[in-house]
């Protein structure tokens, strides 16, 4: 005991205590996670060698809530990474505490990686044992060149040779918020100096004008009388080896030959733009000629749910005006998102979703339809379709290869990891539905194209978050090319299929069409994994980063496997790329602050005995919100019992942020009795903006109830007197139906 306690006295163990923790935990947790990268281990040295420094013989007092956050910073970095694909931002950190932040994925199954928090753990214990030296020497200031140095080679690297990796692998995340913190404010400086010159003000015209200047492929109109567009959950352009040998790509893994062989018969475009993450966004830009958020505001599918006149021009409502018989099927519920609402209000005249579909599935899956099921049920949509004398436009949307991917025990047996057994899964389940399109006829009458509605990225591969693909199979697939030159984008998809029948094409749409040959460039834009990225249509290609700092390279194209990297853009020119990002979001919204939206569809829903999932047990739609900063949100909600078991249903209503759970804002629901209706009026003040906002309403029990109205409401913050008497009117109350035997509950809140 004696030894030990000299032991933990002695400055070898403070300073081996320190260093585990400091150093070598995060060090060896990026090698183990796959996040080696120079600039990473540079990066974890400067923070670690600083703290380290800054916390040398300080009192326990001091050092241990430090290393505490150090240690939270640490896990959550890597738990939120594995679960939705970024790195935390400043609008996290209040969740830091909260154990489901930390949870695996979005559902706090436990921790994805509960070595490394038992390595941390361990660090903390050791340093809880140390003792402070009273007599020791004070470290001179010289000593801190070291984490200086390390941050000085961090940021002249990036300066002369900026890597291209994903953000958790350049940065730490206490390095990271500093890199933001310090850059916000140096280019609020530069904004501050800077002259608002006339030439400065940003001009959009290039990316949001219709362009239909280029010649046409074929005279005329387009043989095919119908439009079939497939859309393949989360697929990038680098699948196709049409596609990658085009673009000379680095990437090799064959993961869909059999999709490839389809797309030797048709018309690819290698280099094609996905503008956003999310399947709604991806899904808007396609079907209504517009860029979706180049951000992570509200999407614009839900913006265009309060306009009476932009969702009149979006692609569907303008076949089902020329006569088509519209229709948009998915192999997931359709609430999530609200494409329950959303879909229809694009003028689809039929939205189908999980619950269509009578064939059995081949294998359970959380979201919906596995693959070859979801397809085979597609195709018998196809054959009902066929059987009308009207022209139909089908809009299909698979699931299976969205995270958690779905695949047969023999594809899993097959492929290292469950995502590449779903995409060959995926692979095999839609070239059956081509060989069936084909044995119908429907290939001789029909326009198809096949396209993804977002890309789930390729580790180490450029650009592969924003390269999607676009197939195109035509009945005059003779006088169509290969490959099509030129670049272009889901913005481009409404004008090319209006252009294809020779449609009038409404003229305040976006985009050029796949049906013509450009002489000259265009300009195009793109928001993925967190940069922003331009390329101007004359060989220019720029991306800005978290830091807000732009990096400018030669690139013929927007896709491509490597560019010649010209040097920084900063200032006024920097800041107008993201000026002109902004813009095009608010090709809906005008930026107007007021929202409303109404999720409520009066469907009647069978409830499951247990919800076991946020997602795909959400009974509403309303997801991925922007609630501004300076506003106040207000939210109703009635729920009408419907043939409920005598025990009733338990009701949960969750918000949260980047998908991660938000407390305190919300009521908690009473329990739903049979021939009751709830009733629930709250509100919160947004004094900083909610970014990816979401609801979550999930109900517990045996029975349906009917969702009768959901509404959002946000608007700018009232004056304190009034705001206070609003506030009084927020409650949650428990009625009686009016056929049933009166109810004696009621709830305040």
């Amino acid at each position: 005991m004696r030894i030990s306690s000299l032991w933990l006295q002695h400055p070898a163990y403070s300073v081996t205590a320190r260093i585990f923790l400091l150093l070598a935990v995060p060090l060896l947790a990026r090698f183990f996670l796959g996040w080696s990268n120079g600039f990473g281990y540079v990066s974890d040295l400067a923070i670690g060698s600083l703290l380290l420094l800054l916390l040398h013989n300080r009192p326990l007092w001091l050092t241990v809530p430090v290393l505490l956050v150090w240690s939270l910073f640490t896990l959550s970095t890597a738990e939120l990474v594995g679960a939705v694909g970024r790195m935390p931002e400043v609008s996290d950190l209040q969740y830091l505490t909260d154990p489901q932040f930390v949870g695996h994925s979005t559902q706090g199954g436990g921790l994805t990686y509960p070595l490394l928090a038992i390595g941390l753990a361990v660090g903390l214990l050791a340093n809880l044992l140390i003792r402070r030296q009273p007599n020791a020497v004070r470290l001179p200031l010289y000593t801190f060149a070291l984490p200086l140095g390390f941050a000085a080679l961090h940021a002249s690297g990036q300066y002369v040779e900026p890597s291209e990796a994903v953000q958790w692998k350049q940065f730490n995340l206490p390095h990271k918020l500093l890199a933001e913190a310090f850059n916000s404010g140096q280019l609020r400086l530069e904004a501050w100096l800077d002259d608002d010159a006339p030439d400065s003000k940003p001009d959009i015209a290039g990316l949001s004008q219709l362009d239909l200047a280029g010649t046409k492929l074929f005279a005329g109109k387009g043989q095919a009388k119908n439009v079939l567009i497939v859309t393949l959950e989360g697929i990038p352009g680098a699948y196709i080896a049409a596609d990658r040998q085009a673009l000379n790509s680095s990437y090799q893994q064959d993961l869909m030959p059999r999709l490839s062989q389809w797309a030797e018969r048709g018309m690819n475009t290698p280099d094609y733009v996905l503008h956003s993450h999310q399947t709604i966004r991806g899904l808007y830009a396609m079907l209504c000629g517009d860029y979706s958020k180049l951000d992570s505001g509200t999407p614009k599918g839900l913006e265009l749910l309060n306009s009476t006149t932009r969702n009149l021009q979006c692609l569907p409502a303008q076949l089902r005006d020329q006569g088509f018989r519209t229709t948009f099927l998915q192999g997931a519920g359709l609430r999530f998102m609200a494409k329950d609402k959303i879909m229809p209000h694009m003028g689809f005249e039929q939205t189908l979703g999980r619950s269509w579909f009578k064939n059995k599935p081949y294998l359970e899956f959380p979201w919906g339809m596995d693959d070859k099921a979801y397809f085979e049920g597609a195709l018998k949509q196809v054959s009902e379709l066929r059987q009308s004398k009207k022209p139909w436009m089908l809009t299909l949307l698979t699931v299976g290869t969205h995270q958690p991917y779905s695949a047969p025990q023999d594809y899993l047996d097959r492929y290292p990891n469950a995502k590449q057994a779903a995409i060959r899964y995926l692979d095999d389940a839609v070239a059956d539905f081509l060989a069936g399109l084909e044995k119908q006829g429907v290939l001789k009458d029909t326009l198809v194209i096949v396209t993804s509605d977002e890309s789930h990225g390729i580790d180490d591969v450029r650009l592969a978050s924003a390269w999607g693909f676009n197939l195109v199979l035509a009945p005059e697939q003779s006088r169509l090319p290969k490959l099509k030159s030129g670049v272009y984008g889901h913005v481009d998809l409404t004008a090319s299929v209006l252009d294809y029948f020779d449609f009038q094409v409404p003229p305040n749409l976006s985009g050029r069409s796949l049906f013509r040959d450009y002489s000259t460039g265009r300009e195009i834009m793109s928001y993925t994994n967190g940069l922003l990225r331009q390329h101007d249509g004359k060989g220019t290609f720029t991306e800005c980063d978290f830091q807000q700092i732009c990096r400018r390279y030669a690139s013929a194209g927007f896709i491509a496997d490597q560019a010649k990297y010209l040097g920084r853009e900063r200032g006024k020119q920097a800041r107008l790329i993201s000026a002109r990002a902004a813009l095009l979001d608010q090709s809906l919204s005008n930026g107007e602050i007021g929202q409303q939206y109404q999720f409520a569809n009066n469907e009647r829903i069978s409830l499951k005995a247990v919800a076991k999932d946020d997602w795909a047990d959400n009974l509403i739609g309303a997801q991925y919100l922007e609630l501004p900063q300076g506003t106040h949100t207000k939210v109703t909600l009635t729920i009408r019992a419907v043939r409920l078991a005598r025990q009733g249903a338990r009701l949960l209503l969750k918000t949260k942020e980047f998908d991660r759970d938000v407390a305190g804002l919300i009521p908690e629901l009473p329990y739903l009795k049979p021939g009751q209706t709830l009733k629930v009026s709250f509100g919160f003040d947004n004094l900083e903006t909610r970014k990816a906002f979401s609801f979550h309403l999930l109900g517990e029990g045996r029975g349906a109830i009917e969702i009768t109205d959901f509404s959002v409401i946000t608007q700018p913050l009232l004056p304190p007197d009034l705001l206070d008497l609003e506030k009084t009117e927020e409650s949650a109350q428990l009625e009686p139906e009016d056929n049933e035997a009166p109810s004696t509950d009621q709830v305040e809140l």
